[in-house]
């Protein structure tokens, strides 16, 4: 048996065919970014039909997606992972935005030095399943320009992150197309950096794998590996269950 923790919807249903007089009788054809997906029919909108349609997608991913270490990662694309990782929110107004981070440096080395790079995934907490994520205090996601209670207030780079990130999912729950993410380098990098800081607050890191489509590519700065920003279809437990 497989324990899923996190299981996006919407991204489950990019992959629907529409219908078409082409397609051989007792399948269908489902032409997705990754190349054609043949799907028998079933009874769409019950658990049964849910659950065949994502053991299909999970299968035709596997033939597909790319290791999220390998080089060559493309926004848009998919990758497939296995990583120690926390599930978090941060407290304040983006509740709804779950984040999973892989370990801080020198916490796991044989990961480091297996992968070469770090993992960061946003999602949305309403596609959790059954799991709870540690709520942690963020980085600082507003500031005051002049450092006075007069000044203007602004998004600090981190808070711009969060919000792009928040937007993407609330507009995935409104059911209309997100928009891409407009996220910054340094944005990430100092949200990453605050998460790592307070990871204690997020306990122990559990051994997960799943399927993300590449949000954004960091490449390595001022010391830092490789960062891989993605929002995940999938995550489950990576260990064999009978």
């Amino acid at each position: 048996m497989r324990e899923f923790v996190y299981v996006s919807e919407g991204k489950l249903r990019q992959f629907l065919p529409k219908p078409s007089r082409l397609t051989r009788p007792g399948a269908i054809r489902l032409n997705t970014p990754l190349g054609g997906l043949d799907v028998e029919p079933g009874t769409p909108g019950t658990e049964h039909g849910r659950l065949q349609h994502l053991e299909r997608v999970d299968k035709h991913l596997n033939s597909h997606a790319d290791w999220f270490a390998e080089p060559g990662l493309r926004p848009g694309g998919w990758l497939w992972f296995e990583a120690p990782l926390r599930c978090v929110t941060l407290r304040g107004e983006y509740q709804h935005l779950v984040l999973f981070v892989d370990p801080v440096p020198g916490e796991d080395p044989a990961y480091e030095r297996e992968t070469g790079c770090r993992l960061l995934m946003h999602g949305s907490t309403r596609h959790l399943l059954g799991y709870a994520p540690a709520t942690i205090e963020g980085p600082p996601l507003e500031g005051i320009d002049g450092g006075s209670s007069i000044g203007t207030t602004f998004l600090t780079t981190a808070g711009h992150v969060v919000r792009a990130l928040s937007l993407e999912h609330e507009a995935a729950a409104a059911s209309v197309p997100p928009p891409r993410p407009d996220v910054s380098g340094a944005g990430v990098r100092h949200l990453v950096t605050a998460l790592d800081a307070r990871h204690e607050q997020a306990g122990s890191a559990a051994l997960m794998q799943g399927y993300a489509r590449v949000t954004a590519v960091l490449p390595p700065s001022g010391g830092s590996q490789r960062l891989v920003v993605a929002s995940p279809l999938t995550v489950e437990y990576a260990y064999n269950q009978s």
